[in-house]
């Protein structure tokens, strides 16, 4: 693996036009322009993380990616969850403004990917098995996501990234990325010698300066051990039933310790908590804090992987990205080393 200071070529870097195999998750609400804009700039490929969101704020967003950097980036959008006037609405921005590539999320939508390429963008289907990855290919999708169990957020797959990578790129001919328990260049050799062309990180990167996280997320996720990214689904409020996330423990965890997974938006009261603005955020909602939120914290969804347990501080995002690859070509030397 060469230094920093040279780009690592991969069919994927090709496809997104970066110089760094690594992906920065859209992650919702946390992956604003000032953190995709950042990991950009350090040769990887950022995203900005527009889930249900106006389409005034995806257009400033896109804007101020612009004003902070030159590099491409690709905007995260998540169909099946998103009312279809919106959908529409975030489309037409996306379209209108040129962007060069969409990731999207959940399940698979043909339809979206011919409009998407039509339209001139390139376009990452993010899965969490198999069946759906012959399906985003099928659909002409540019790249896989392949996301594993290990994954923070919203969890798709079913099975460990160990497992499930290798069985997409043994499935597909484009470019197949790792996502879930990737978090540092070690783990980038690990996906490569599985057969994929990069990883997907939003763990590693949520824990920076410039994500849009709130503090106290942020402290929670260096604070924690692998152990407390807990999978269930009682943060429904926002999503169609029985979507699994991956989240730090917390108080609302440990009510449902017993009763984790089954779940649905109906199953909850509409107890406001926290105010994101003008907008009510609910316990049990799908809505983790972010920067300048105002009300209860601790019981919101801490979105995490377990990766969390090997991140020990919040630091720059372009450190994370420089130091990733250089660890990524000590790995490269400590296995020339065994021959």
């Amino acid at each position: 693996m060469p230094s920093t200071s040279q780009p690592v070529h991969t069919r994927l870097t090709k496809v997104l036009g970066c110089d760094y195999p690594i992906i920065q998750a859209g992650m919702g609400g946390p992956g604003r322009s000032e953190l995709c804009a950042a990991v950009s700039s350090a040769g990887a490929f950022g995203c900005i993380g527009m889930v249900k969101e106006k389409p005034e704020l995806i257009r400033s967003e896109i804007e101020a990616v612009r004003g902070r950097t030159d590099r491409p980036f690709g905007v995260n959008l998540v169909p099946s969850v998103t009312d279809p006037v919106l959908l529409e609405e975030e489309l037409e921005v996306c379209f209108s403004e040129r962007v060069k590539v969409i990731v999207f999320f959940w399940d698979v939508r043909p339809d979206l990917v011919a409009r998407a390429r039509a339209a001139g963008c390139k376009v990452l289907y993010q899965v969490g098995s198999v069946a759906d990855a012959i399906a985003a290919e099928r659909a002409a999708a540019d790249a896989i996501i392949c996301q594993g169990v290990e994954a923070g957020g919203h969890v798709r797959g079913k099975v460990t990234s160990m497992v499930l990578l290798p069985q997409v790129v043994a499935a597909v001919s484009v470019p197949v990325v790792g996502s879930g328990g990737f978090g540092s260049g070690a783990s980038l050799v690990a996906a490569l010698a599985l057969g994929a062309e990069g990883i997907h990180c939003g763990t590693v990167f949520l824990a920076t300066d410039e994500c849009y996280a709130h503090d106290y997320h942020k402290q929670r996720v260096i604070d924690a051990a692998s152990e407390d990214a807990i999978y269930n689904d009682v943060f429904a409020i926002g999503w169609p039933p029985q979507s699994p996330v991956r989240t730090i423990e917390n108080s609302v965890t440990k009510q449902y310790e017993n009763d984790l997974l089954g779940h649905g938006p109906d199953d909850f009261p509409l107890e406001v908590i926290a105010r994101d603005g003008d907008d009510a955020v609910y316990r049990f909602s799908t809505h983790s804090p972010l920067r300048g939120m105002s009300g209860e914290m601790e019981p919101l969804a801490l979105y995490a992987g377990q990766v969390c347990g090997q991140i020990k501080q919040v630091r720059p995002a372009g450190d994370v990205v420089r130091d990733m690859v250089n660890d990524a070509r000590h790995a490269l030397a400590r296995l020339r080393s065994l021959e």
